[in-house]
């Protein structure tokens, strides 16, 4: 399968929410610490409805654990990070998903012994409507809500062009295909936050210049704010509005990818000499 094949997304009738101008998520002076080791230092974001931002920097830096902090994995050591003026310190993974922020795994995490139908499916019920006991008697609200999360994922799996695979279990897709159904699965919990963790990974050259189309396309169609972490300089360079930058856990650098281009700290930290990009 060709790449435009694999990026080029099939017009939909699903009506995202109207993006609202506001601060959407805010980190304030967080520190998280493994042990005696401090992974993130004074970390501080303003991410703006509508934007997208790119962090970058060395392995180790302390990305992923950015990530995790904000979708619950881990609980930052201290510090507030705020999602529409809700504090998610505290929160679990659900709840974080039930708020409408989801995310990508730097290594592909699906329910492997699902069907791609099924991995969509699930990511529905962080906003199931109906309860437990009309789930278990399926009663009630339970058929019409399922009838509407299985019409939902499969309009999700023809975005991607991924309806003809509905009913083959995920771990036999090829990698570039798992990589397309997690950024669907992502997409199903109807997000206003979207957090992609190194999605270039294991791409040629023409496949991220496809990718970086795709995700301004997501963007738009979607009405998303789009945080992401990515070691493709072409891709952040190509997409992002904004850069942060980190090494060792501390922000050494943050504006345009024109300036982060041209700031000696990045130049010493991050790529050693020469301009980034």
């Amino acid at each position: 399968m060709s790449p435009s094949a694999i990026w080029t997304p099939t017009n939909t009738n699903i009506t995202p929410s109207a993006r609202i101008h506001m601060t959407l998520l805010t980190a304030s002076k967080v520190k998280h610490y493994f042990g005696g080791l401090c992974a993130v230092s004074e970390f501080n974001l303003e991410l703006q409805a509508g934007e997208l931002m790119g962090i970058i920097g060395p392995n180790g830096a302390g990305k992923t654990t950015i990530f995790n902090l904000i979708t619950g994995v881990y609980r930052a050591s201290e510090g507030s990070i705020q999602f529409r003026g809700t504090e998610l310190v505290g929160k679990t993974p659900h709840q974080i998903t039930a708020l409408r922020i989801g995310r990508t795994f730097q290594n592909i995490r699906l329910f492997r012994d699902l069907s791609v139908l099924d991995n969509v499916r699930i990511a529905h019920y962080a906003q199931g409507e109906y309860s437990p006991l009309e789930a278990l008697l399926q009663i009630g609200r339970y058929q019409r809500e399922e009838r509407r999360i299985i019409d939902n994922s499969r309009r999700l799996l023809a975005i991607f062009h991924l309806e003809a695979m509905a009913a083959e279990t995920a771990k036999n897709l090829p990698y570039g295909l798992q990589r397309r159904l997690e950024i669907a699965r992502a997409l199903a919990i109807g997000p206003e936050l979207l957090l992609l963790d190194e999605p270039a990974a294991g791409m040629n050259p023409n496949e991220i210049d496809l990718l970086m189309e795709f995700i301004q396309w997501i963007r738009k169609e979607f009405h998303l704010t789009i945080l992401l972490i990515e070691h493709q300089m072409k891709l952040v360079m190509g997409i992002c509005e904004r850069l942060k930058v980190l090494d060792f856990g501390e922000t050494i650098a943050d504006g345009t990818p024109e300036q982060i281009q041209n700031n000696p700290k990045v130049l010493e930290a991050y790529l050693g000499e020469g301009p980034v990009g």
